[in-house]
């Protein structure tokens, strides 16, 4: 086999691993994200009941895919850290 064929089979095969990879990875912190909004405490109508850390008040919010409240602000770093605290499972719920 010639080197130049060589290399791009080797170039291919590292490019489809990183892939492969990076797939594995999103899938994994997908599953994780469902487990922890699943063991938010909710109310009637299926809302998270979290404390807002921006307007420090309790509130019943939906939490989208991404982990994200209905009330988030991508501007406000009180938002960014909610986010935060909930993908990790630390949020602090009523």
């Amino acid at each position: 086999m010639d080197d130049r064929l060589e290399s791009i089979i080797r170039s291919a095969a590292r490019t489809a691993g990183k892939r492969y990879e990076e797939v594995k990875r999103a899938y994994q912190d997908g599953q994780q994200t469902s487990e922890v909004l699943d063991s938010l405490p909710q109310d009637a109508e299926g809302g998270a009941k979290i404390v807002c850390r921006r307007h420090v008040e309790r509130r019943a919010v939906a939490i989208d895919a991404k982990g994200r409240p209905a009330c988030f602000d991508p501007d406000h770093p009180d938002c960014r850290g909610c986010v935060e605290d909930i993908r990790e499972g630390i949020v602090e719920t009523w």
